[in-house]
């Protein structure tokens, strides 16, 4: 009776160091991760002297200050950016979300039109890509240079969500399905009333890929919009991160030249992040869910 007692007691004393060791290593990858986003916020609240004192960087603020912000903020290039990057995002996530759904659902459907070499059409685009001159000269005979939908339009379905919507659809219950279609419900309402409730979870992480997709893209804009008026906050702050070009009527004024470059690139980058930060929250509940959709089952 006492060695049965005292095993467990062992394994419990053996498991202590290696348990210690794992959280010690999870400790320092946490703040791996969160040190350098403590720095970005606090070098962009630092005041002047103490961004220059530091080297460009700062750990915590003496005297936190929004001198910064209200710079990139006073209504100029940068403020333009974050309405055209909003824009772009909402716009194209709910166009993505669009098509995305009904070619999925579409592919679902075993009996749909021509389903098989469709479907074989969007797996060939998984292993191949069209490059970047192919690309760009479709988008340059549709007449979308210099134009936002050219931001939008060439990556509007992503093949990889589409076959993760596809697996979910093809999980829902047949018999609902069939019900409503013996209750004479066509496919579209079918889909709206049916398909679209039920699929709460697949929408919102398909379309959380599709927002930080849209959200951080500079590459099409760089590309495609040759008027710089134009530019996402994602192009304004690469250029001004990586060149070190002023940001228009933003750094016209005696105090905005007054302030370090650190605090304002630190600044935009703040800015950019904030609005993934403020969507995923809401999303986290169905994401545990959505990702494990086309799982392998035994």
């Amino acid at each position: 009776m006492t060695a049965t007692v005292s095993r467990p007691v062992r394994r419990r004393l053996r498991s202590l160091p290696w348990s210690a060791l794992k959280g010690i290593v999870l400790a320092a990858a946490c703040i791996a991760v969160i040190i350098p986003f403590v720095m970005v916020v606090s070098t962009s609240l630092a005041a002047p002297d103490q961004v220059n004192a530091a080297g460009g960087f700062v750990l915590w603020p003496d005297h936190p200050s929004f001198d910064a912000y209200e710079a990139i903020l006073s209504g100029g290039t940068v403020t333009r950016a974050v309405v055209i990057s909003i824009g772009i995002t909402v716009v194209g996530t709910a166009v993505s979300l669009a098509c995305t759904a009904t070619l999925a659902y579409a592919l679902s459907r075993p009996g749909s039109f021509a389903h098989k070499p469709i479907l074989l059409m969007v797996l060939f685009t998984l292993l191949f890509s069209p490059g970047i001159i192919p690309t760009y000269l479709v988008v340059d005979q549709l007449g979308l240079i210099d134009s936002w939908w050219s931001l939008i339009l060439p990556v509007a379905v992503n093949a990889f969500n589409v076959i993760i919507m596809r697996a979910f659809f093809m999980d829902l219950p047949p018999d609902l399905i069939e019900s409503a279609r013996l209750d004479g419900a066509g496919e579209i309402r079918i889909f709206l009333r049916i398909v679209l409730p039920l699929s709460g979870a697949v929408l919102a992480v398909v379309g959380l890929f599709y927002a930080v997709s849209y959200w951080n893209s500079f590459f099409n804009a760089l590309l495609y919009l040759n008027d710089t008026s134009m530019w996402p906050l994602q192009l304004i702050l690469r250029t001004y991160v990586i060149n070190g070009s002023p940001l228009g009527t933003d750094s016209g004024s005696s105090e905005v030249a007054q302030l370090p470059q650190q605090s304002l690139q630190m600044a935009i980058l703040v800015l950019s992040i904030i609005p993934i930060l403020l969507v995923y929250p809401f999303l986290q509940r169905h994401f545990a869910k959505g990702v494990l959709v086309g799982a392998v089952k035994g």
